[in-house]
């Protein structure tokens, strides 16, 4: 592979991304939101091999990739199990639930009971975008939480300016044992929300963004066995690097600016974001 940017100075221990989309990097699926950087990502030659190649050199040593449709659910479970270092999660996006039909969900759910796949996501809402409407956006959420219950594995969530209403739904429904916010992007009150209800908050490159200081404050308020790190590459990259596309060997900016943020050092934080991993998505 060759690097879009250069790799950060490697981790001293060992840490993983939980939450990337390897079929988009490497361009079997075309970004659906025809993002730039998502579509820049895709101008670079790469390989699946290439990408955990480069990770590894930082320290950074699995990742769990995630889908947002039928199609994009079936690769990543096939990807799971071809390679060691991957896991997945397969889910339809709440971009997309006009496409979670009876049918669909179910295949979603058979999918989800591979040995593999190891979560239920991305599923929740997004009032950013109009692309379903609100109620099939509810009432794809509400099934994939139910998938999540009846299968055992973590559910992961989108959350997009739609806080109140995907903490009302889990809470009406019942969540399932483990819930992860992905991309955590609420302020210090949502954070403390979840932590009184015990739900991991994944944070991404944004947090090391200068005018999103109010995610740096939520990750202040996240106890350390609540909190993941991730990329949602090859979206979201972290300072410098925004407007270029993402990759999991950038976890370390993330992982350090967290660090600094939680006053620890960073393989302190790497240990326990690992720890976090095997609570969320199992031993590897």
């Amino acid at each position: 592979m060759s690097k879009i940017v250069v790799a950060p100075e490697p981790l001293g221990g060992e840490v993983f991304d939980s939450h990337c989309h390897l079929d988009i990097m490497v361009g079997n699926r075309q970004a659906s939101s025809g993002d730039a950087v998502a579509l820049a990502a895709q101008a670079v030659s790469t390989t699946v091999e290439g990408i955990l190649a480069d990770a590894r050199a930082v320290g950074v040593t699995r990742v769990v990739s995630i889908g947002y449709d039928l199609p994009s659910s079936r690769w990543n479970a096939d990807a799971a199990e071809q390679y060691r270092d991957v896991y997945a999660g397969v889910a339809i996006h709440p971009n997309e639930a006009h496409e979670a039909t009876p049918e669909v969900l179910d295949e979603i759910e058979e999918l989800a009971g591979e040995s593999r796949v190891r979560a239920v996501g991305e599923t929740g809402l997004d009032y950013y975008r109009d692309w379903a409407t609100k109620e099939e956006q509810h009432a794809s959420f509400r099934a994939h939480i139910e998938i999540a219950k009846r299968t055992g594995k973590a559910l992961v969530i989108h959350d997009r300016d739609a806080h109140d209403d995907v903490l009302r739904v889990l809470a009406e429904a019942g969540a399932p044992e483990v819930v992860v916010f992905h991309s955590f992007s609420g302020d210090s009150e949502m954070a403390k929300k979840c932590v009184d209800a015990g739900y991991f908050m994944s944070f991404s490159g944004p947090v090391t963004y200068k005018n999103a200081g109010y995610l740096r404050e939520a990750a202040q308020v996240a106890p350390p066995e609540l909190i993941l790190v991730e990329t949602d590459a090859p979206y979201l990259p972290p300072v410098p690097y925004r407007g270029k596309p993402n990759a999991p060997y950038l976890i370390p900016l993330t992982l350090r600016c967290l660090a600094e943020v939680k006053n620890v050092s960073p393989d302190a934080l790497a240990a326990q974001i690992n720890a976090n991993g095997e609570t969320v998505f199992g031993a590897w």
